[in-house]
This record gives C-alpha cells, structure tokens and sequence, in this order.
C-alpha cells in the first residue's frame, strides 16, 4: 500500500503528524486542525498538478507530504485561521456587503381607487 492511500486512511490530524513523524504542538493543531490539513491538502494538489509524484517511490512521497504538512503547520504557527482564510465563512466575513435595498415607497406613487 502507497503512502497516499496510508494517508487517505488517517482520521484526525493528529494521526497525519504522527504517521508523518512530524513533532507538532496539541494547541495549535487543536485550534487549526481543519485548516492546517485543508492547507496540506492545497500544497499536495499544487505538486500532483505540477507532476511531483511522478517516478516518485514511496518514501520520495512521504518526504514530499511530509514537506507540505510541515509548511502548513508553520503557515498556522505564524498566523491564524482566521488570517488565512482557506474557508467560505472567513472569506465571506470580511467581504464588502452589498447595499441593502430600499424598501422605501414615496406617497406620491400610491393612488386611491
């Protein structure tokens, strides 16, 4: 079995850091789990995109993933997830709002029948 297949198994980002023997600190990772890994997951799709993987064996792909949770996890430990936005809510947080619109009717538009 692949390491990519062994990573696609893992269920929290805890196990990622352990399975990648990456040391990591609990606080962070329990502030910025959902981030760091979506993060990773940019990083990975940047280089199977840019053809990293390939001829690649097994252990070139773990130091390459290894590589990129590594990056994610300082991208989190020097910033924030808000910060970093990598979700919708965050981004639509700080995005303009548009002009509620008017609800306003003169009288002169309305007519007595």
């Amino acid at each position: 079995m692949g390491v990519l297949q062994d990573l696609g198994k893992l269920s929290s980002a805890e196990d990622f850091f352990n399975y990648l023997e990456i040391p990591f600190e609990p606080s962070v990772v329990h502030v910025s789990r959902l981030h760091i890994l979506r993060r990773m997951g940019q990083y990975l799709k940047g280089s199977e995109v840019d053809g990293a993987f390939d001829g690649l064996d097994d252990s070139e792909i773990k130091a390459m993933c290894r590589a990129h949770l590594e990056q994610a996890y300082q991208d989190f430990i020097a910033s924030s997830p808000i910060q970093e936005r990598l979700f919708k809510v965050h981004k639509e947080a700080v995005a303009p709002k548009p002009e509620p619109a008017s609800n306003f009717v003169p009288l002169t538009s309305l007519k007595v029948v």
